[in-house]
């Protein structure tokens, strides 16, 4: 019981002292693991667990959205909007339909948001 506990408090510390990088990466984490497992529930037949999913998936996306200041970020920063904003339509197709096929073509682009920023994060750091 006490293990949990000690967990649980360093789990809660890691958010709270995490840089705006390492929450973006905890946050596309999360949309990999999501999306994955919407993916599963589809698959289950289990259409309520693939609803929670998918959703929490899109909500991870409409809040990157939501960070990005495309005034300071220009085109890159508006090319990122379309990438989200693809990944949520194609994450709400495959939620409407239960669509395995849809699900299977965007995950790996999910992942690849979630590489690239994390390559960056790794960049920033070894130039400072």
């Amino acid at each position: 019981m006490q293990s949990s506990n000690a967990y649980n408090a360093y789990k809660n510390n890691s958010v709270n002292y995490a840089s705006k990088e390492q929450l973006l990466l905890m946050l596309l984490d999360g949309a990999v693991k999501f999306s994955k497992i919407g993916r599963q529930a589809i698959l289950d037949k289990n259409i309520a667990k693939a609803h929670e999913n998918i959703i929490k998936t899109q909500n991870i996306f409409y809040e990157l959205i939501a960070s990005l200041d495309v005034n300071r970020g220009g085109e890159w920063a508006k090319s990122l909007v379309s990438i989200y904003d693809f990944i949520i339509r194609r994450l709400r197709d495959a939620n409407i339909k239960k669509d395995i096929d849809i699900m299977n073509e965007i995950i790996p682009l999910i992942e690849e948001v979630k590489d690239t920023w994390n390559e960056a994060y790794k960049l920033s750091k070894g130039a400072k």
